[in-house]
């Protein structure tokens, strides 16, 4: 049996992709590793075949033709057998100490045949040249070591959301809701968070700092020079998330102010690379963005557009664009993220 599929969506990865592999090879036979090769030009695909041929059973190469991150994560779902499923991004491992207790604490789901929905776990930074690394866990916010609903949750920070790092899904769960990530876009790692969200009724938190994300490569997507050329990806990532839920509807009050809160934290996002882009035109996209929210759900525009993020992406004029950039660039120092 295989308690937990991880993805590893690779192109052109052949600089660092065995890593992440190697990370996860300590789960043995108990994990499977696919090497989802999204239409690579180097040396990726020669790499999975000989890490295949070396691990037989455990690490599987699919070859695909180049569809992006999400349409490789949707691959890599399709072909999962693990009873848990794990995006590992090929720049990124994990903590073999952690893994054997996320492993331990899966086999007992599935020996007490409990459905748990939703596996947490810490996450750390690992950043170019910062001697300290940034954990992000979440024992304030989330009931440790034990099965939990929403309604149990406590308050995030602004700098605790749970990301694709953090969360490991019950495959079968995923495949029920009918998650799909679009093809060649970016930033598509906060839908497959957001969308299966409703769709969890069980979570279990362990503070354990399990997946170490890689961040100071010049060309990675969460570069701000990057994501600024790139800022009508996202801002089609934050509209998809504005259309995918009648937030109203959903019926635990503490999941939909997280929703809420994740939905303010992306039109921030969007609205602050509008900003720093120093471009009428995305200055023009941010404002047809916040207009777009109006007219979805006018209840959480309100919420949004008044709460301290919305007050602060919407300062008039270039004194108050510049206020804005300054408060972004505080809390990207403070947050570390990119």
């Amino acid at each position: 049996m295989k308690y937990i599929t991880f993805a590893i969506p690779c192109f052109n990865s052949e600089a660092y992709m065995e890593k992440a592999v190697k990370s996860i090879l300590p789960g043995g036979e108990d994990v499977e590793i696919l090497i989802v090769n999204d239409g690579s030009t180097d040396g990726t695909e020669e790499i999975g075949k000989r890490l295949e041929e070396q691990y037989p059973g455990i690490v599987k190469l699919i070859n695909k033709e180049n569809g992006g991150h999400g349409d490789a994560v949707n691959t890599g779902l399709s072909y999962a057998r693990g009873k848990y499923f794990k995006v590992v991004d090929s720049d990124d491992w994990v903590d073999e100490e952690s893994l054997m207790k996320v492993l331990e604490v899966v086999k007992g789901f599935v020996e007490a045949e409990s459905q748990v929905d939703m596996i947490v776990a810490n996450y750390v930074y690992e950043k170019v040249d910062m001697e300290h690394k940034k954990v992000v866990h979440y024992r304030n916010v989330l009931p440790q070591n034990q099965i939990f609903r929403w309604d149990d949750i406590g308050s995030f920070h602004l700098d605790q959301y749970i990301l694709m790092h953090s969360v490991i899904y019950r495959t079968e769960m995923l495949k029920l809701c009918q998650l799909r990530l679009p093809k060649h876009t970016f930033y598509v790692d906060n839908i497959y968070v957001y969308y299966p969200l409703p769709h969890v009724r069980t979570l279990y938190y362990m503070d354990v700092d399990f997946y170490r994300y890689f961040i100071g490569r010049e060309d990675q997507s969460v570069n701000e020079k990057v994501m600024i050329s790139r800022v009508d990806q996202q801002i089609f990532v934050t509209r998809t998330m504005i259309g995918m839920y009648e937030l109203r509807m959903v019926q635990s009050k503490k999941l939909r102010k997280y929703m809420i809160n994740y939905l303010a934290i992306m039109m921030t996002v969007s609205s602050i690379l509008c900003i720093r882009s120093k471009k009428k035109e995305n200055l023009e996209k941010k404002k047809e963005l916040w207009k777009y929210l109006k007219q979805k759900d006018y209840k959480i525009y309100f919420k949004i557009r008044h709460g301290i993020l919305g007050q602060t992406m919407n300062l008039p004029g270039r004194s108050g664009r510049k206020v804005s950039s300054m408060a972004y660039s505080v809390a990207r120092r403070i947050i570390g993220f990119n």
